[in-house]
């Protein structure tokens, strides 16, 4: 019987709500005397069905003695995603609900685990009088970019933004980093001056200093001097490097029906070992037709066979996810599907996960989101960076200059999601040139990947760095509760 149980809240976006609920599963794997209730809450701009289905899946799956869900109502009027304070809105009308919902509970927690978006709920866990923790589902890089950011906003009073331009060649020397960072590394949110991203970030990074501690979803080996950085700093709370948690099951993701992914990964049975390139840019990674006949020109130049998950984008303004299982082959140019059958496949939604996992993927043209970084390194597959947005422009930075592990097609591309609009368009010689050279890396970049490879998993296990920093909050959990 568990003696202590986590409230878990965390952002509905996919690969926030997936990496959340691999957490809970990691806590209950190495601890049964914890319990996790999951409140999960609906956002306008995703798709609802899918969060419900994800939902119901996971439900079926875990063991609802240790891991249970709870789905709160849709908002009877919630706030337009295009407006300005649109996600601070939302958590002020959530917090009632999420308190009522803890409240109903026949016992008190012993913790709450925020998201990292979610942390203003922090009042709630206050006036319970119950511990609180963040869960980073990014790097350690964000983490320290935010600290810095926060703390020159205090000194200065004025945000980065302020101080010079998105595309002015200046570096930064952040925190943790062995190189100075560009400007262009950082989310281009930051430089928008319309944007509420430079003070909302500001303000979550204070509340993350209120909390008990931050658990980061990296690990040690993989981020050592930011991890160094953060934990030599003694105004920030323990952060508690435990990754890498990934979504490595069959069942643990939702996405294509189970045709679908037989289909993908009957194709790739077919191929040669290493031979196949695999494009695909996350649950929100769409682009216009322009963006789509310049990859497929690339592609067809390159030569070499690839696996493409190609999402035809929402027309409605309000939504911001591509479809999930509808492609967008109109936008190719004519003859493309013809001169490239029988080394090429276009896919919709990707099983992403076992696609990497096959010994026929050879690289990973990857948006850079920090999920699909660390499935990367599981698999050892190298990767080629195209960021998109959020942070995954630092993301391709670390990649491509901290670590050396990947190559570079893109790391300043950004698109805005509400605006369904980039900064500009990457040529079919660009895509073509990183596609080559992905294709044929040297021997001690090849190295380095297959070293990452081989820590990302012994982090995991008994006495590795991950597991150790988990016991830790394990231990803090069940302590707090026999204290009280």
């Amino acid at each position: 019987m568990p003696k202590a149980e986590l409230v878990l809240v965390p952002t509905p976006g996919t690969g926030h709500l997936v990496s959340a609920v691999e957490f809970a599963k990691l806590v209950i794997k190495n601890d049964k005397r914890i319990s996790i209730l999951v409140i999960v809450f609906h956002m306008p701009m995703h798709n609802s069905a899918t969060i419900d289905a994800y939902i119901e899946s996971q439900s079926h799956e875990v063991d609802s003695d240790y891991i249970t869900f709870l789905t709160l109502p849709p908002l009877s009027s919630p706030p337009d995603p295009a407006s300005s304070g649109f996600f601070s809105a939302i958590i002020d009308l959530q917090k009632p609900l999420i308190k009522q919902a803890v409240k109903d509970r026949s016992r008190k927690p012993a913790a709450f685990v925020f998201d990292l978006m979610c942390v203003n709920f922090i009042d709630i866990a206050k006036e319970l009088q119950v511990p609180s923790y963040v869960y980073f589902t990014a790097g350690a890089s964000l983490l320290n970019l935010m600290f810095y950011l926060q703390e020159r906003f205090d000194e200065k009073g004025v945000c980065i933004g302020s101080e010079f331009s998105y595309s002015d060649d200046v570096e930064l020397d952040l925190p943790g980093f062995k190189n100075r960072v560009p400007a262009k590394a950082l989310p281009m949110l930051l430089f928008d001056k319309d944007s509420e991203c430079p003070t909302f970030f500001d303000d979550l990074t204070r509340k993350f200093r209120e909390t008990k501690g931050i658990l980061v979803n990296t690990f040690t080996e993989l981020e050592p001097g930011l991890i160094r950085s953060l934990h030599d700093h003694d105004k920030i709370p323990t952060v508690y490097p435990i990754g890498p948690i990934l979504a490595l099951e069959e069942n643990s993701r939702g996405g294509p029906r189970e045709d679908d992914r037989a289909s993908i990964m009957r194709w790739l049975d077919e191929q040669p070992t290493s031979s196949v390139v695999f494009l695909c840019f996350g649950s929100m990674g769409s682009f216009d037709e322009e963006q789509v006949k310049e990859i497929a020109n690339g592609l067809d130049r390159s030569g070499h066979r690839f696996l493409w998950s190609l999402r035809r984008p929402y027309s409605e303004s309000k939504h911001v996810l591509p479809s999930e299982n509808e492609t967008f082959d109109d936008a190719l140019p004519q003859g493309f599907l013809d001169r490239t059958a029988h080394r090429g496949k276009i896919i919709g939604w990707a099983p992403q996960v076992h696609v990497l996992a096959h010994r026929a993927i050879g690289g990973f043209v990857s948006h850079c989101g920090w999920n699909s970084v660390l499935e990367g390194m599981w698999f050892g597959v190298p990767i080629a960076t195209w960021p998109m947005y959020s942070e995954q422009q630092l993301n391709a930075f670390e990649l491509v200059k901290e670590f050396e592990v990947a190559v570079e097609i893109r790391m300043d591309y950004q698109r805005n999601l509400m605006k369904k609009v980039a900064n500009f368009t990457v040529t079919a010689d660009e895509v073509e040139n990183g596609v080559r050279k992905l294709m044929s890396l040297n021997e001690s970049m090849k190295g380095r990947i297959h070293e990452m490879r081989n820590k990302s998993r012994k982090v995991l296990e008994c006495g590795g760095s991950s597991h150790t920093w988990l016991t830790r909050f394990i231990g803090e959990v069940l302590e707090s509760v026999a204290i009280n």
